[in-house]
């Protein structure tokens, strides 16, 4: 029996869940207690003790109990206190209301418009004029043409990119004397700017260290980017880009089409000079695949054309037939005035303003013009 009767006790486990109404009244009244004004009236002070002493009363015969019920009230309070926990994680779920769903007002969009906006900030076009094939004219229109933009009120930066200095010699700048060329930007990083010179148009000069560029960046992580990432920095400064390549499709030319955004491709109206295109458009894919997936084909443009000979009109005629809308309707004929303009270090539109040879571009920079804007 007396085994059967400390069995009683235990079952206090139901008197404690009947305790806990007066636990939550003790505990209302002790954080009822600090929010009370110091001067309050002697009748709420007086109605305070009794309440404080009936529940002393009550707690009195039955102490233990309580202080078991202290202890698995506790817990009771902390979740308490954590139940409204999901609902905050709920609110800060990022997911739209119902009626958002249904109509969405314009602000909702606002900054999406905004980033947008950022994105559509003006950069230049940058155009790369390449053939593997030497002697084709390449120079030539990348100095004439960029004179012709700079005529029509746009901001134009030459860059040559051949290690020959070419277009470099063309603006009346000896290569041997350059102390920083492209060489130092590709391969030590020096900013673009530190190159430049201006003349008829600003130019990024060369020098015969291009020479051994593709050596020195054989170990360069993003070694075809060097030039893309030189051309962030002035690339909002001016309208047009023209880059000036070298006679390969080694690594200085696959720099120069990773960075352009555009391609004009100047091909001697003979029959060697147009084999070239096969390599290039194969060496253009794969850019396109691997780095620069923007970069196309801005036109075919036929150079030294001599409208004498059958063999140059059958050479535009298989261009056309081949290449259709690609090849530009400006012919870029033959004229001493080309080869007599780099002697002045000037463009032909400067040497002979009025020449057909300074037409010739300024007929090719409309027709760019017009196949941009279209």
């Amino acid at each position: 029996m007396g085994f059967l009767s400390r069995k009683k006790p235990k079952a206090s486990s139901v008197v404690v869940e009947e305790e806990h109404p007066i636990l939550d009244e003790l505990q209302r009244m002790e954080e009822a207690v600090p929010e009370r004004p110091v001067d309050d009236h002697v009748e709420e002070d007086h109605v305070e003790e009794e309440a404080e002493s009936e529940a002393e009363s009550e707690a009195e015969p039955d102490s233990e109990p309580v202080a078991e019920a202290v202890r698995y009230a506790e817990p009771e309070v902390e979740t308490r206190v954590e139940e409204p926990e999901p609902e905050s994680e709920e609110e800060d779920d990022g997911r739209m209301k119902a009626s958002d769903l249904i109509a969405p007002s314009r602000n909702d969009f606002t900054p999406e418009r905004e980033a947008e906006s950022e994105a559509q900030v003006k950069h230049a076009d940058v155009i790369a004029f390449a053939n593997q094939k030497g002697g084709v004219a390449k120079t030539t229109t990348t100095l004439n043409l960029a004179v012709a933009f700079a005529e029509e009120g746009y901001r134009v930066l030459c860059i040559d990119l051949d290690p020959q200095g070419n277009l470099t010699m063309s603006q009346g700048i000896d290569p041997d004397k350059v102390e920083t060329s492209l060489y130092d930007v590709l391969v030590n990083d020096v900013p673009i700017s530190e190159i430049i010179v201006k003349r008829e148009i600003d130019i990024a000069v060369a020098s015969i260290d291009l020479a051994g560029a593709e050596i020195a960046m054989s170990t360069k992580i993003g070694r075809e980017r060097s030039l893309e990432k030189a051309l962030k920095e002035v690339s909002g400064e001016y309208d047009f880009v023209c880059i000036d390549t070298p006679p390969s499709l080694g690594l200085l030319t696959i720099n120069a089409l990773t960075a352009a955004n555009k391609i004009i491709v100047p091909v001697q109206c003979e029959y060697l000079s147009m084999r070239g295109l096969v390599q290039l458009q194969n060496t253009l894919k794969m850019i396109q695949e691997n780095l620069n997936p923007d970069v196309r084909i801005e036109g075919i443009l036929p150079t030294m054309f001599d409208a004498r000979t059958v063999h140059a009109k059958e050479a535009v005629e298989i261009l056309e037939e081949n290449f259709g809308d690609l090849v530009f309707h400006s012919r870029i004929r033959k004229a001493v005035k080309f080869a007599e303009a780099p002697v002045k270090g000037a463009s032909v539109l400067k040497y002979d303003s009025g020449s057909s040879a300074a037409n010739y571009y300024r007929e090719l920079a409309k027709e760019v013009l017009a196949n941009g804007t279209a």
